[in-house]
């Protein structure tokens, strides 16, 4: 594990899967939490000032865990006209941020020249402002609306991608990873693009030279084993872009988050827990357990209540996830803590589980909150949360850059004298109201933890 630590030793997915399964807690996370500070150093930890755009929730594809998507006719179905998107990167601008985050559901109405007047209408007024756009998903569905010339799969979303490049787009979020094993994929995600392709559109992102991030949606109907094969197919293909771009500026994954699937409204959230039915002999693997395979070649014949049973996962399995993540993937440079689906609390004891970064303040956020998670965070307490754990807090650009080291008086936590004006915060939530114009919703986020 030393030898981990220092970089000198690669786990193998059979270690991985050991180090989940067998080794405590504790030892665990100070592993990881060495591994973190051998990588970031003992004394800095980061977030990002960022907004989260749904530009629309009309999608093609129907992913049982997701109760974000409309089909387009119902009356909170929304497609955000640019004025609207425009107001919204404003207030980020007004409150210091420095990224949006631009995803939407898959809208088949949408052309290219909708995206790329987009784009442009953004750079022209703020053109400093850094677009992380676009999911595989989307540029998967973009390859199929858009038909665009090219013999392979790549060629033809490096035909699409170099044209958002153009027009804006700087980097691609890590989107629609889930759980990349085929068995687990097809049974949560219809219609959504396979491994391979997700992973091939990254890697044409990393060819064009920008930076994207990975991510993984476990605590379902998927194994543990399947997760080792989700990291580890990550993995692989960050060697291969490192190999063949690095030379010539290419990019890379930057970051790796995984966060526990939430249940609410969702129909796989529907299913009977594990261990809830009278019949289920918890003696017995989980069904997941019995079908995930390492290579990720299980196959749902292997058990006739494969993908009828969840197992969610809590704040433990989410903290021992993370750790391994962190000993697993030394090639990606940094672990991000999912506060916003597991609390504000837990979110900080992952920093000292792996994680370097407690990702944003979260202006704006539709997809968890429609699945009946809401937190939400202000700098001056996503700071004290940093700063609580032992780290001094720093703002950070879309590539780990530092931008502000908070380790003096004017802090943003710092200037707060009376803690209880920042319980409340208000979290902008995307409705139908106005044509798609924001509703309020208040939130009690130090209390949610």
């Amino acid at each position: 594990m030393q030898a981990v630590v220092d970089g000198e030793l690669r786990l193998t997915a059979e270690q991985a899967m050991r180090l989940y399964r067998e080794m405590p807690f504790q030892p665990l996370a100070r592993w990881a939490d060495l591994r973190c500070r051998a990588i970031h150093g003992d004394h800095i930890r980061t977030y990002v000032i960022d907004r989260n755009i749904n530009y629309t929730n009309i999608c093609n594809a129907k992913c049982t865990f997701c109760a974000f998507r409309r089909d387009g006719h119902e009356d909170d179905a929304y497609t955000l006209e640019y004025h609207e998107l425009l107001d919204k990167i404003q207030e980020l601008l007004d409150i210091g941020g420095t990224q949006i985050l631009m995803q939407g559901g898959m809208n088949p109405d949408l052309p290219l020249d909708w995206y790329l007047d987009l784009l442009h209408a953004i750079k022209e007024r703020f053109p400093k402002m850094h677009v992380h756009g676009f999911s595989p998903p989307e540029f998967i569905e973009f390859v199929h609306f858009f038909d665009p010339p090219g013999s392979t799969l790549a060629d033809k979303i490096r035909w699409v991608m170099t044209r958002l490049r153009e027009a804006g787009l700087d980097s691609l979020p890590g989107g629609g990873g889930e759980i990349f094993a085929p068995a687990v994929r097809r049974k949560i995600g219809l219609g959504k693009c396979d491994a391979e392709a997700w992973l091939t559109t990254m890697y044409v992102a990393h060819e064009l030279g920008m930076h994207t991030s990975a991510t993984m949606m476990f605590g379902h109907i998927e194994g543990v084993a399947d997760r080792i094969h989700h990291m580890d197919l990550v993995r692989r293909w960050q060697d291969k872009a490192i190999e063949d771009f690095a030379e010539d500026g290419g990019g890379r994954y930057k970051a790796f988050i995984a966060w526990p699937f939430q249940p609410d409204n969702t129909p796989l959230g529907r299913l009977k827990e594990w261990g809830r039915h009278p019949d289920d002999d918890l003696n017995e693997p989980f069904p997941g357990d019995v079908v995930a395979k390492l290579d990720g070649s299980g196959d749902k014949s292997e058990h006739r209540e494969f993908g009828r049973r969840l197992r969610l996962a809590g704040a433990s399995d989410y903290l021992r996830m993370q750790a391994v993540s962190r000993l697993y993937l030394d090639n990606i440079y940094s672990i991000g803590s999912s506060w916003v689906t597991m609390g504000p609390h837990i979110g900080q004891v992952a920093l000292h589980c792996g994680a370097s970064d407690m990702g944003s303040v979260m202006m704006e956020e539709n997809v968890v909150s429609a699945a009946g998670t809401t937190y939400c965070l202000s700098e001056p307490l996503l700071c004290r949360l940093i700063r609580e754990s032992g780290f001094i807090p720093a703002q950070r650009d879309n590539e780990y850059n530092l931008l502000r080291v908070n380790d003096h008086d004017a802090a943003p936590d710092l200037q707060i004298s009376d803690w209880s004006t920042q319980r409340e915060r208000q979290l902008h939530i995307q409705g139908a109201v106005n044509a798609g114009s924001p509703v309020e919703l208040t939130v009690h986020s130090e209390n949610n933890g």
